[in-house]
C-alpha cells in the first residue's frame, strides 16, 4: 500500500466506522498505508485512530453535505500532504414496496448514496488532477443493478 520510493500511500474512505468502510481502513493501514477516515459519527474513528497513532485522522464527513465534503479532503490534504485514494463507501439500504416508500426516504437515500458520493468525488478531484494521479472506488449495492422482489433470496 505504498507509492514508488516506499511513501505510504493516502486514503480517505467515507463511511469508516464500521462494515466495509471499517474492514477496508484496517487492511490499507495494516498495510502501512495512511488513512482520512470519515464518518458521521466520530467515536469508533477516534479508536481507529488511536490504534494507529500517525496513520489516521479521523473525521467527521456527512456526505449529504458538500461543504463538510470539502472540509474534509482539507483536513486529509494538511494532515498527510496528499491523497492517493478515495472510496466512496458511505451509504444505506432502503428497503420496501415502492408505493409504500415516502418521498422524504426516497430523497434521503439518493441524497446519501447517489449526491453523498458525488460531492466527495468533487471535492477531491482537483487535488487529484493536480497531482496528476490517483484513483477513485465506487462501492455499491448489487441490489442498484438486480433488484430482487420483496420475499425473494438471492
Amino acid at each position: 500500500m505504498t507509492l514508488a520510493g516506499d511513501e505510504p500511500r493516502v486514503w480517505l474512505i467515507t463511511g469508516a466506522s464500521s462494515g466495509l468502510g471499517r474492514a477496508l481502513a484496517e487492511a490499507v493501514l495494516s498495510g502501512g498505508g495512511r488513512v482520512v477516515a470519515t464518518a458521521r459519527g466520530s467515536s469508533r474513528l477516534a479508536e481507529l485512530a488511536q490504534g494507529y497513532p500517525g496513520q489516521v485522522l479521523a473525521t467527521r464527513l456527512d456526505v449529504t453535505d458538500s461543504a463538510e465534503a470539502r472540509a474534509a479532503v482539507s483536513k486529509g490534504l494538511d494532515a498527510f500532504g496528499r491523497i492517493d485514494v478515495v472510496v466512496n463507501n458511505a451509504g444505506y439500504g432502503l428497503f420496501g414496496a415502492l408505493e409504500e416508500l415516502s418521498d422524504e426516504e426516497l430523497r434521503r437515500e439518493f441524497d446519501t448514496n447517489v449526491f453523498g458520493a458525488l460531492n466527495v468525488t468533487r471535492a477531491v478531484l482537483p487535488w487529484l488532477r493536480r497531482q496528476r494521479g490517483g484513483h477513485i472506488v465506487q462501492i455499491s449495492s448489487l441490489e442498484g443493478i438486480a433488484p430482487i422482489a420483496a420475499g425473494e433470496t438471492a
